[in-house]
């Protein structure tokens, strides 16, 4: 899947309170990883998590192999009632 890196970042920014800690314990990972995969690049504490970013517009192409994480945070968000462009 592709996203641009300000979709994702935005994505990230809509979740409700506590969503990365949840999102980390339903799929087995660490909260820094859930985080990394957003856009964070804090690896010393949490893992790479299937994305690579390319050059281009919005902040560049991410080029996302596991789309999980992504797709429980679009759920969050549509279940808060916050959804605006996810």
């Amino acid at each position: 899947m592709k996203i641009t890196f300000n979709q994702l970042r935005n994505i990230k920014h809509q979740l409700p309170t506590g969503s990365v800690k949840k999102i980390a314990e339903a799929l087995g990972e660490d909260e820094q990883t859930v985080r990394n995969y957003f856009g964070a690049n804090k690896y010393v504490d949490g893992q790479v998590v299937s994305t690579h970013i390319e050059p281009g517009p919005d902040g560049g192409i991410v080029h996302l192999n596991r789309t999980d994480i992504l797709e429980m945070a679009r759920d969050m968000i549509k279940k808060s009632g916050a959804a605006t462009t996810v």
